[in-house]
């Protein structure tokens, strides 16, 4: 019964047959576009963080894990922590014009937010 945990299928109706096997669909990830296709944007975010400041980069399209190196990049070139939380990178603290100057220079289309 592992394989047909009933925690990953919230939401679904009952079934009364005893040969009824779940099936999930797995979402495809997209495939990650070339850096000079990426059109990022980034911003500053100041809510629900206790007035601290965040540089929100934001409109990556690809897999996650690309998401993630990219994420580790700016991080480490920042010299700050931060994460990679829903399709978006959270660099502590205010970078945002050091960001985008690093992604320029990285070959993706940067513009500067807020």
């Amino acid at each position: 019964m592992s394989d047909n945990s009933w925690k990953k299928r919230t939401g679904v109706v009952y079934s009364t047959d005893p040969d009824f096997k779940y099936t999930e669909y797995a979402e495809e990830e997209p495939e990650t576009l070339e850096p000079g296709k990426q059109k990022l944007t980034v911003g500053i975010d100041r809510r629900n963080r206790s007035g601290k400041q965040v540089t929100l980069i934001t409109g990556f399209v690809g897999r996650e894990e690309d998401l993630a190196a990219l994420g580790k990049m700016l991080k480490t070139k920042c010299g700050v922590g931060g994460s990679v939380k829903d399709g978006e990178i959270l660099i502590q603290g205010d970078f945002r014009d050091k960001v985008t100057e690093l992604l320029t220079a990285a070959g993706y289309k940067a513009k500067r937010g807020n």
